[in-house]
């Protein structure tokens, strides 16, 4: 092409509004692959805050009482623990009033 040789001004729109609507999907596709990585990143740390929540309320009242908790139900009682039941099981197993409980949490996956 040469310079007195210019593309129509219909070509001209054409090409700008391929560009715009390329742009623009690639746009919402790094928005949504965004979204789903904050979601996923975001689960892994909620069944972290709440092992990090039940072992603070176990050793808080080990401190306070001089004794491990008897139970989970204990703990949502006497301490304030909450936690989306539908969502994680906790297990809780009481070793005696001076053993550290053994504590696992499981996340319940829906389909």
């Amino acid at each position: 092409m040469n310079r007195f040789n210019r593309p129509t001004l219909r070509k001209r729109i054409s090409e700008s509004v391929n560009f715009s609507v390329l742009f623009f999907v690639a746009v919402i596709i790094a928005f949504l692959l965004g979204i789903s990585f904050i979601s996923s990143t975001s689960a892994k740390d909620q069944k972290q805050v709440l092992t990090d929540a039940v072992n603070r309320d176990i050793v808080h009242c080990y401190a306070i009482e001089g004794y491990y908790p008897p139970s989970l139900k204990y703990i949502e009682n006497h301490y304030g623990l909450t936690y989306d039941k539908s969502r994680y099981l906790v297990d809780y197993v009481p070793l005696g009033d001076n053993i550290m409980p053994s504590v696992t949490i499981v996340e319940i996956h829906r389909k």
